[in-house]
């Protein structure tokens, strides 16, 4: 792209990746809307608030003079209200697919399709690696049957098949960035649990898992958005991103305690074992996340964008926990 300054759309700016995104933004040379629904806590970003994010919303007045969307909101969970009131764990589950088709499908699309209608060159859409699978026997690429793990997956899928028609129509370039599990300060999920056991002091029984799995640090993630923005070699590809180096969920647990300035105080029990109690208890889900592999291969990102992920593993395990550096 041509342009010196950039005007670019972003949705998803309150949120754990939106919010470090606008952040690294705001210091470059792009000029950047926020499409939010409640006010920013950075009051100096430009906004334009939306009742919803579904199949009506008007874009219109947000895509006037923008050359790019980044488009990172999304819904990722869906609360069962009646959890408390019936024990069926299967009695949202249809409520819970129409939820996230209303917002990660109908709502990406209908952007995406006024985006185009308004000319906007470029629609980055940051999909999820759950897309590919929730486990892997070799690193996914970006060419590999998809076999979504989840309603969230399925519905990221779809949105990014929904994308490819449109671009098959339209002058509009897409790009869908699929991340693994993001890692950050703060950072909610499956992360943000492992920190709490470390910060805990709690004794863990994954000191001699050798799994592998890949991740990537939200700076790290950024990095790639950004670069995605304007490089040509962006327009219309897939791209998997990680940190460039897998770990074992022992290994993750030894970082962060590291990074913390604290004991991981972590106990050798088999993986077996541990699998074997898990399904016992109805965990196999937590078990995968903790005992399985899912790695990624970036070499095509790389390839493409001349790109290197700028934070090592330590490096982004250490931004995690600023206050703990000297």
């Amino acid at each position: 792209m041509d342009c010196d300054i950039l005007n670019i759309l972003l949705t998803g700016a309150s949120g754990f990746v939106g919010h470090r995104l606008l952040e690294f933004l705001e210091n470059s040379r792009f000029d950047v809307t926020c499409a939010v629904r409640r006010q920013l806590s950075n009051k100096s970003a430009k906004h334009f608030f939306i009742e919803s994010l579904d199949g009506k919303t008007d874009w219109s007045a947000s895509l006037a003079d923008k050359e790019v969307v980044i488009h990172v909101a999304g819904l990722a969970h869906v609360k069962n209200k009646n959890k408390n009131k019936n024990k069926n764990k299967n009695i949202d589950l249809s409520g819970a697919k129409n939820r996230f088709w209303e917002v990660n499908v109908e709502g990406s699309i209908n952007l995406a399709r006024q985006a185009a209608a308004a000319g906007i060159k470029r629609f980055i859409f940051i999909s999820s690696i759950g897309v590919n699978g929730s486990s892997t026997e070799r690193p996914f690429n970006e060419k590999d049957f998809v076999s979504p793990c989840d309603r969230y997956a399925e519905s990221k899928y779809e949105a990014e098949k929904r994308l490819w028609e449109l671009q098959n129509q339209t002058d509009m370039e897409v790009v869908v960035i699929r991340p693994p599990l993001v890692y950050g300060p703060n950072a909610p999920g499956n992360f943000g649990s492992l920190v709490r056991w470390v910060q805990k002091g709690l004794p863990l029984p994954l000191g001699s898992i050798h799994n592998k799995r890949s991740l990537v640090a939200l700076d790290n993630l950024v990095d790639l958005i950004i670069t995605c923005v304007d490089h040509p070699g962006a327009a219309n590809e897939t791209f998997l991103v990680s940190d460039g180096e897998d770990l074992s969920t022992t290994q993750l647990l030894q970082g962060v305690a590291e990074a913390m300035g604290k004991p991981s105080r972590l106990i050798p029990v088999p993986a077996g074992l541990l699998q074997f109690g898990a399904t016992l208890l109805g965990k196999k889900a937590v078990a995968q996340r903790l005992l399985g592999s899912l790695q990624v291969d970036i070499s095509h990102t790389q390839k493409c964008l001349n790109w290197t992920p700028p934070f090592t593993v330590k490096q982004g395990l250490q931004r995690c926990f600023p206050h703990q550096q000297d």
